[in-house]
């Protein structure tokens, strides 16, 4: 992957009440710590096609109907340079499926400042639990720590703040 270089990807909050369905991914991006699911579009695919994809291969559960909650596009000068097209499916509760990606267990919403997680991640949480649609821009420095990320719908500084 050249630096820089932009991978498309979408993900999917799996929700039952204020429940998600959360991936303890076991390798990189982000190994270790609680994601949704989802990953890479691949080539032709347009993103809610790969968001509903994805959470078959990855969960089994078959969606009939994804919501576009709004987008994430971190950069960096390494490599982890993505655009996230994050959606929302409220599901019936069930037990977490096995996962080859990981490990997969419901979280309450209030116990999700207690779990690894990305750092952009509590942001788009509470995006998604008060039903507004987001722009996420998300910098990061050569050792992928976040230093600043900007919500663009309405211009607020979320970490950081203006550079320069």
């Amino acid at each position: 992957m050249i630096a820089g270089h932009k991978r498309t990807a979408a993900m999917v909050i799996l929700r039952s009440g204020s429940q998600y369905l959360l991936l303890q991914r076991y390798k990189a991006p982000n190994a270790g710590m609680y994601v949704p699911v989802g990953g890479k579009l691949d080539p032709g695919e347009d993103p809610r096609t790969t968001a509903i994809r994805e959470t078959a291969e990855e969960t089994g559960i078959l969606l009939s109907h994804v919501h576009y909650a709004g987008a994430l596009v971190e950069s960096s000068p390494t490599d982890y340079n993505w655009w996230c097209n994050i959606y929302v499916a409220d599901i019936d509760w069930c037990p977490a499926p096995p996962c080859d990606e990981g490990s997969l267990r419901w979280v309450d919403h209030s116990m999700l400042l207690e779990l690894p997680t990305p750092p952009t991640d509590w942001h788009i949480y509470q995006f998604v639990l008060e039903n507004k649609p987001f722009a996420l821009n998300a910098i990061y420095n050569e050792n992928l720590q976040l230093i600043r990320m900007q919500e663009e719908i309405s211009g607020q500084w979320l970490v950081g703040g203006e550079a320069g």
